[in-house]
């Protein structure tokens, strides 16, 4: 999946690709990846993955729904099987107004492996 295209339900099915399907989801379909970055983690007790992602969210609609998920994603129940959503946090948020409202998101989430 490119960073700069939603994902869509023929992408392969891997964890990576339904939790960016499920932020996809939050954001209300309105937001594009920019940057995903993942790396494996573990702990003594747990194992699984860090994901680091910018999101961006252009013109008025779009920065409504991406405030939205900014209010919503910590809290939020993601269903992805196999896997359990430990940590989501945002990280930082940019908005522009001139030309149009613009709004990129950072986010990081630790993702642990249930098997």
């Amino acid at each position: 999946m490119r960073a700069d295209q939603p994902p869509t339900r023929l992408s392969r099915r891997t964890p990576a690709n339904r939790l960016l399907a499920a932020l996809h989801d939050l954001g209300d379909g309105s937001g594009i990846v920019l940057r995903h970055e993942e790396r494996r983690w573990a702990s003594i007790t747990f194992a699984g993955s860090r994901h680091a992602l910018t999101l961006r969210f252009a013109g008025g609609d779009a920065v409504a729904a991406g405030e939205r998920l900014i209010a919503a994603l910590p809290e939020h129940e993601f269903a992805i099987p196999g896997r359990l959503i430990a940590d989501a946090t945002i990280v930082a948020v940019r908005h522009v107004l001139l030309p149009e409202p613009n709004m990129e998101i950072d986010c990081e989430v630790l993702m642990l492996d249930e098997d």
